[in-house]
């Protein structure tokens, strides 16, 4: 038996008056989901625990069977382990966006775009390096990651700064957040002397000129340790791979003794190599198995609030990497779960904490199936509710003490 995982990241929504009361998962056409609702079950699944951020890092986490409360000590040391860096004792890693800030005062700002215009990875490459060579030292740390997302770590001692993701202040007045690492002894340099290096950057000098959002600010977040985590093969005994455009996704599958498998042209966002990463899921499965594949483009466009790019998301994710994963699939006994991690609404242009849509198919179930396409009122109808991460992993499984 072969273990298939499809999260479309953010997919699940809210009723929109400018779909005619639908969501952007019940307004968009998907043939091949909808087959396997029908032929499947739907369930929802508590991905987030009461208490915890929405945050695609707690979510996902779930999805790969480990209950955050347990396991979960922040993002960005996740996202370390994905590049690579080894994380001592006492450091403290800390995912670092490259943002478009507008500054209305010498300690005011609004946040413009949590990702510096999808900042490609070659430019931000560039500029991370720039800040490295000005600022790296005395305990601080850059490392370049993809697009506007990278890390910094601290092997210092720091205060009491309350961090919160760009990503939920898009648009907003974030001057009282920039005050605080404004004031905090180590951080304030670090983002003055930033802001000033970063003004200069020739490449941001182009990205005006071009019309384009500069990356006119760094942004802390998601601060953590190294966690300790058990692989899949400790606790299940099976084997697995990981396919995301997504550093956080990937740093999971480290811990979780799973196969990184990066997919050249996978970029996080509507331009991904869905091609590849379905082709190299069905790779991964003659070695594996269990294949975890990720797609961001549906939570990007939902913290943009971008409604028919949000709906094209899903079709892609349905036309791009469903179809083509199930007609591989055929004549293999399998079972795969398509969900999302979280909620992240066009209204809000954040996550939400609500209970996700799921499907389970069993390949070589003779049970009657839903009969119902999928949608978040479908499954919330069904009554179904696997109520954690390990609780989904087990069914998903078909362990003797899973739904």
């Amino acid at each position: 038996m072969k273990y298939i995982i499809l999260v479309s990241d953010g997919m699940a929504d809210y009723p929109l008056p400018e779909l005619g009361g639908k969501t952007p998962l019940e307004a968009a056409t998907t043939p091949n989901i909808d087959a396997l609702a029908n032929r499947g079950q739907l369930y929802t699944v508590k991905t987030v625990p009461d208490g915890m951020a929405p945050g695609s890092d707690v979510a996902n986490l779930s999805l790969l069977g480990y209950n955050p409360e347990g396991y979960y000590t922040g993002r960005a040391p996740l996202e370390a382990a994905s590049m690579h860096v080894a994380l001592a004792k006492e450091d403290i890693a800390y995912r670092c966006n490259l943002v478009t800030l507008n500054f209305t005062g010498a300690e005011q700002a609004n946040m413009v775009d949590y990702s510096a215009g999808h900042i490609s990875t070659n430019e931000a490459s560039a500029i991370i390096a720039s800040l490295a060579t000005e600022l790296n030292g005395k305990g601080l740390t850059f490392y370049p990651g993809v697009s506007y997302r990278h890390l910094l770590v601290v092997g210092q001692k720091t205060g009491d700064l309350v961090t919160v993701p760009p990503h939920d202040h898009t648009g907003t007045d974030v001057s009282r957040y920039w005050q605080a690492y404004l004031a905090d002894p180590i951080f304030g340099p670090l983002v003055r002397q930033s802001s000033e290096i970063l003004a200069q950057h020739p490449i941001n000098l182009a990205r005006v000129k071009a019309g384009k959002n500069p990356a006119s600010a760094i942004w802390l977040w998601g601060e953590g340790k190294a966690p300790s985590l058990p692989t899949l093969q400790q606790r299940f005994g099976i084997s697995g791979a990981l396919i995301s455009a997504v550093d956080l996704l990937k740093g999971m599958a480290v811990y979780a003794g799973m196969e990184v498998i990066n997919v050249p042209g996978a970029t996080g966002y509507l331009d991904t190599n869905y091609q590849g990463k379905a082709e190299a899921a069905l790779h991964a499965l003659r070695d594996h198995d269990l294949v975890f594949v990720h797609i961001e483009a549906p939570d990007e466009a939902g913290h943009q609030g971008l409604i028919q790019e949000k709906i094209r998301a899903i079709e892609d994710f349905d036309a791009l990497i469903v179809r083509p994963i199930i007609a591989g699939l055929a004549g293999t006994d399998f079972r795969l779960a398509i969900t999302c991690d979280h909620y992240t609404p066009i209204a809000l242009k954040t996550h939400a904490a609500h209970p996700v849509p799921i499907i389970l198919f069993d390949s070589t179930s003779e049970l009657p199936g839903s009969n119902l396409n999928y949608s978040e009122q479908n499954a919330n109808d069904s009554g179904s509710c696997l109520n954690s991460g390990e609780e989904f992993f087990k069914a998903l499984l078909h362990l003797p003490d899973a739904r």
